[in-house]
């Protein structure tokens, strides 16, 4: 057994080593516009102007944004990405990162590119998991739809939803079916339900042995804590395993001005704090319940991600545990992942991958997360910064 040791963050040599000095000053530079609030709203309008004039936009952002948060536009062109994680036991989560399609045959497209992901990680010990969104293959109308009242479906929505449960159960089934386990993101409250019933489906036909399929349980709402119990309590009750990725989450400004647009509570945490305590409950509650859990932490926070370790140390867990990872997405808290898998963890980073028109909305939001979560721009600019200065001596 090898005992959970105690990382260190603090490592900026192990962070970087799979970055040379020209990328390491890249994303000094990168980090230093990123952490510009007002810098990146003018380029969030800036970039939807252009995307809705259809003006060429790959030769700006290749070399910028998406070269550093994204693997390529294609599955091959992630390879070398694929490979420089590996060389340092980072796992890849290949995320096909193409949003808001609604006609048919976009989401048939889509659903083929999210099964190539999957099928690439066939004897190939470099990819840890496989991910997908439901509102990849569904329509959204129709995915809220499902969720406020499937029973009052018109026959049309009705053979529309069943398209989508094919697609949703045969990405999960060609998952089990090599043994990837694969990650249902989650997604805004108005469309989490139709998406938590067909997790839940999904992982009674999968998860008999072993956790398969995840479902995502964003802490930052006020209720999924004891969504997690209850979903823990089903699995005992009905004798399969349940996966989860505990997250955060990423919708809150949206959430919150829907609450208020049309007049119902705010299904979001009232502040930070009681996000962090919902989030460290939802790991304690994992590893407490870790005969029935299979667990991925996907959390650029470093105390979450310390705890964890603590936890595992006090259930005497090895720190290769198959139930328990760790993950961050590409790009960001190399310190973390790094460190993490330096000290034994199981570790995996987001690959995502897509055509540059089509991965836009997905940098946008990336750079806006790094501009307003309070903190994570300066301590990634001062790990680089540290790290820069580290090389030059």
């Amino acid at each position: 057994m090898k005992h959970p040791e105690t990382p260190n963050f603090e490592n900026t040599e192990r962070a970087f080593a799979h970055l040379d000095s020209g990328q390491l000053k890249k994303a000094l530079v990168l980090f230093q516009t990123v952490g510009n609030n007002s810098l990146v709203k003018t380029g969030k309008v800036l970039m939807n102007l252009a995307l809705a004039l259809r003006l060429p936009v790959g030769w700006a952002i290749r070399p910028t944004v998406y070269s550093h948060f994204c693997g390529g536009e294609t599955i091959s062109e992630c390879d070398k990405t694929i490979d420089r994680l590996a060389a340092h036991a980072v796992g890849t989560i290949l995320d096909y990162s193409a949003e808001g399609k609604e006609s048919e045959a976009e989401l048939d497209q889509t659903f083929e590119e999210i099964l190539a992901a999957i099928r690439a990680t066939k004897d190939d010990a470099r990819h840890a998991f496989s991910v997908f969104k439901v509102s990849g293959v569904a329509p959204t109308a129709l995915l809220e739809q499902a969720s406020r009242d499937a029973a009052g479906m018109t026959p049309n929505q009705q053979a529309a939803w069943e398209r989508v449960e094919k697609r949703v159960f045969a990405l999960c089934s060609a998952a089990a079916e090599l043994g990837t386990p694969i990650f249902i993101d989650a997604e805004e409250t108005w469309l989490q339900p139709a998406i938590d019933a067909l997790a839940l489906e999904a992982m009674r036909l999968h998860n008999r042995k072993e956790a398969l399929v995840y479902n995502t349980v964003q802490l930052y709402r006020t209720d999924r804590l004891n969504y997690l119990r209850e979903m823990t309590r089903l699995a005992e009750e009905e004798g399969w395993q349940l996966g989860v990725k505990l997250v955060r989450g990423a919708y809150m400004e949206k959430e919150r001005a829907r609450a208020a647009e049309q007049g119902y509570p705010s299904p979001i945490q009232p502040d930070k704090a009681a996000t962090d305590h919902d989030f460290d409950a939802a790991l304690r509650w994992c590893v407490d319940h870790i005969e029935r859990i299979s667990c991925c932490a996907g959390s650029h926070n470093e105390q979450s991600n310390g705890l964890l370790t603590e936890l595992m140390r006090e259930k005497g867990l090895d720190s290769r545990d198959e139930r328990i990872w760790f993950a961050q997405l590409l790009g960001m808290s190399d310190h973390i992942s790094f460190n993490l898998s330096a000290a034994g963890y199981r570790v995996a980073k987001y690959v995502p991958f897509g055509p540059i028109r089509e991965t836009i909305p997905y940098l946008i939001r990336r750079a806006e997360e790094n501009s307003s979560v309070a903190g994570q721009t300066s301590r990634e600019l001062e790990l680089i910064r540290r790290e820069v200065k580290r090389r030059s001596a």
